[in-house]
């Protein structure tokens, strides 16, 4: 059971307590993964569950750091290529580089 609260001002979405009493659920079906606290109102006791609602579905989140690694790895060419090599920083992420850089490999170039 998640629930979704919508803040109107802000528009985002936040953490939300559901209050159960004990009897609407059985015993033997415990979710491991959820926080449960006992609290007692007028005599009898309800459970309240803390359910988690991210902000950032995981499919965003692993694009992020996808982009974030592409990042990171341009910038160590750029780094390695134009400051401790002795090439332009810019050249480093053209396409004729690389295509140059494979030729000397395969020992088509020299």
């Amino acid at each position: 059971m998640i629930e979704k609260m919508n803040d109107s001002a802000s528009g985002t979405t936040s953490n939300r307590r559901i209050e159960r009493k004990l009897e609407e659920k059985p015993a033997n079906k415990t979710n491991p993964f959820k926080r449960f606290r006992k609290q007692k109102e007028d005599g009898e006791e309800k459970r309240t569950v803390w359910v988690q609602i991210r902000l950032f579905p995981i499919w965003v989140r692993i694009l992020i750091v996808l982009l974030l690694l592409a990042g990171a790895a341009a910038g160590g060419l750029v780094v390695g290529y134009g400051i401790v090599g002795d090439g332009e920083p810019a050249n480093a992420l053209k396409w004729d580089t690389w295509i140059h850089l494979l030729n000397i490999i395969q020992g088509k170039e020299s």
